[in-house]
């Protein structure tokens, strides 16, 4: 077994590898375990998120273990980059991949547990939440200064975003963060396509549209036609 922590928690090691023992028939689940299995656990001075990905198909293991990252470690370096370039998303504290004969039999990312957080997609659906424009303009320019690093978060969905709120203001933080491309240069159309995976709700992507072009310089009436396009809404 494989096990790498981040250097401030490599004191952990001892009593994560014991949760892991406990992670079957332990822990609080968080959601369902249709795709990946996600729980929560209280050691002893702090509260982890352990994310065990499904197991693949027996081609797939075998080139997670010749060739490709497993999900757990690109989670693990994309949270560590990320944080590098200031955004947010929840500390990231060890992955661990397990081998056999097969090839790479399971993997599990672990960051810290983020408390008092709401799922942008809660944020979305009620239309009577507190600062909800604020938020989803927040969201914009949060997206807005990934693609200027030249990072495309793919799975660009609002249940991969929690926001939080600090006083009277909130903080985007991104999770599910295996699937992520990086360029030099993100082009306007892949740009508004990324956005547009978001959602298809007319009127959250009016909102998106005024701040990315607002921020950006594109058009807006440009930004909303080719957004709508890709989410197949007629506006």
């Amino acid at each position: 077994m494989k096990i790498i922590l981040a250097q401030e928690v490599s004191y952990m090691r001892e009593e994560i590898i014991f949760t892991l023992k406990k992670f079957k028939n332990e822990g609080n689940l968080i959601g369902d375990e249709k795709r990946n299995i996600v729980k929560f656990f209280n050691l002893s001075d702090s509260t982890l998120n352990f994310k065990l990905f499904r197991r693949r198909n027996i081609l797939n293991r075998q080139g997670y273990k010749l060739y490709r990252k497993s999900k757990a470690r690109l989670s693990f370096e994309h949270a560590q980059l990320l944080i590098s370039k200031n955004f947010h998303t929840p500390k990231p504290v060890a992955y661990i991949e397990r081998y056999d004969f097969s090839g790479l039999a399971a993997n599990y990312y672990i960051s810290e547990q983020l408390d008092n957080s709401t799922i942008f997609t809660e944020i979305l659906d009620d239309l009577s939440f507190t600062d909800r424009e604020k938020i989803i303009r927040q969201y914009a320019s949060l997206m807005y200064e990934l693609h200027n690093n030249g990072i495309e978060f793919v799975d660009n969905s609002p249940g991969n975003f929690l926001v939080k709120r600090i006083k009277k203001e909130y903080l985007i933080y991104l999770v599910d963060l295996d699937k992520m491309n990086f360029y030099n240069k993100i082009e306007t159309k892949k740009r508004l396509k990324n956005l547009a995976k978001l959602t298809k709700d007319t009127e959250i992507l009016a909102i998106i549209a005024s701040e990315y072009s607002a921020l950006s310089g594109i058009p807006e009436d440009y930004c909303l036609k080719k957004m709508s396009k890709v989410s197949k809404i007629n506006i």
